[in-house]
């Protein structure tokens, strides 16, 4: 009797080791997912610390080298206004972000830009969010 005891809670032991793995399995496959579908949506702007000479300096490099296009913080289009270099900086920050972070490019600007999970977009200014 003892040796059947045992064996039921050896078998037993090992039936919850093998339905906690997949559990797990399937926890992860489905935190995967998640992330491959959305849950990382992330924009890039300008950090509120760092001081507006930092913020030129680092949209100059955006616009002149960085390859972000910088149109649309012009005179007259969609993100000029509010005309601040607070703004100017977060829309070409996230513009350069979304156009290279699978190439390698990063939201640092020399630690003048940090992501958000929130939309900046605002009125006529719609701020790209590439896959």
């Amino acid at each position: 009797m003892k040796h059947s005891s045992r064996l039921y809670k050896r078998n037993s032991s090992r039936a919850m080791s093998s339905s906690m793995l997949k559990n797990l399995i399937t926890l992860l496959l489905l935190t995967l997912s998640i992330q491959a579908y959305g849950q990382f949506e992330e924009w890039c702007i300008a950090d509120e610390q760092t001081p507006d000479d930092e913020l030129q300096k680092a949209t100059e490099w955006a616009c002149e080298m960085g390859g972000a296009d910088c149109s649309k913080i012009q005179v007259n289009q969609p993100c000029y206004l509010p005309n601040t270099i607070r703004d100017h900086a977060s829309y070409v920050f996230n513009n350069y972000y979304q156009r290279f972070k699978h190439k390698g490019g990063s939201c640092y600007f020399n630690s003048a830009a940090i992501t958000t999970d929130l939309d900046p977009s605002h009125g006529s200014c719609k701020y790209e969010l590439l896959p």
